[in-house]
């Protein structure tokens, strides 16, 4: 039997029950109100804070429990999600200066001028675990953002360096350094 939209809405209007079964009124009571969208945003002040940690403060403050999937819930209708916070190596003043001296120098550069350059890259895979279960809370588009990020500086443990490169239209056989 096919059940269209309006037949299901007059049921649970009629039954009091929900297309699942469920009786209405059995679901925890509502312990946050409208206005904990605008505590939320006063609480995260700290990005790495965990939605169970925010729960208990939230709690604690307001003396009423809340739990972690509605500290989930409401971060996400202010537009804040939890997400793994990008890596990235420390830069100090002076190399973000020179980095930008040398983009500009080489702004107009030609193909034919590129085609005599080699751009390498190492990379070090560690043995060890990086579970990366660190989560920072942010808005859509803001990966890049300096609070969203994380600086490493050491990657510690056993592991393998691979070192390559790249040149205009070609690129060379990974090296592994024994």
């Amino acid at each position: 039997m096919a059940c269209s939209t309006p037949s299901l809405t007059s049921v649970r209007k009629e039954c009091g029950r929900t297309p699942a079964g469920s009786i209405r009124g059995t679901e925890s009571p509502r312990v946050s109100s409208p206005s904990f969208g605008n505590d939320s945003k006063v609480m995260v002040i700290n990005r790495r804070s965990t939605a169970s940690d925010l729960s208990r403060q939230l709690s604690s403050a307001t003396a009423t429990t809340v739990s972690r999937q509605t500290v989930y819930r409401r971060l996400g209708h202010i537009g804040l999600y939890a997400r793994r916070p990008v890596r990235c190596v420390p830069l100090t003043a002076t190399h973000c200066r020179l980095r930008l001296t040398w983009s500009r120098e080489h702004a107009l550069w030609t193909p034919q001028q590129w085609s005599c350059v080699i751009f390498s890259d190492e990379t070090r895979f560690s043995l060890q675990s990086d579970s990366r279960r660190t989560l920072i809370w942010r808005a859509p588009d803001t990966r890049y953002h300096q609070e969203n990020s994380m600086e490493r500086h050491h990657y510690g443990g056993a592991g393998w360096l691979v070192w390559g490169g790249i040149i205009l239209g070609s690129r060379t056989d990974l090296h592994v350094p024994s």
